[in-house]
């Protein structure tokens, strides 16, 4: 139930869910670097606390709502159950 309830909050987004598709965007796709970031998918979310970030940035736990724009160079990383980086997105 809490998957859906997240991918139902993604729809609008062109983030996906943490459990669905890969885990980076396609190289031709990565409009906010994303794959520069691409260790840190399995480590802690308190991970995130140690890298400077500049720019747009989005953290997403499981069920959190989002807004449903769209900002391509804004860099999206998706948190699991488990507090761990499950994907990096873009949008």
């Amino acid at each position: 139930m809490k998957q859906l309830l997240v991918m139902i909050a993604l729809a609008g987004c062109a983030a996906a869910s943490p459990s669905a598709g890969p885990t980076l965007p396609a190289q031709t796709d990565d409009t906010c670097n994303a794959r520069d970031y691409a260790a840190l998918i399995g480590a802690p979310a308190t991970a995130l606390e140690r890298v400077l970030l500049l720019g747009k940035v989005r953290v997403i736990r499981p069920d959190q709502p989002v807004t449903m724009d769209y900002w391509a160079d804004r860099i999206n990383f998706m948190i699991d159950a488990n507090e761990q980086i499950a994907a990096i997105t873009c949008g």
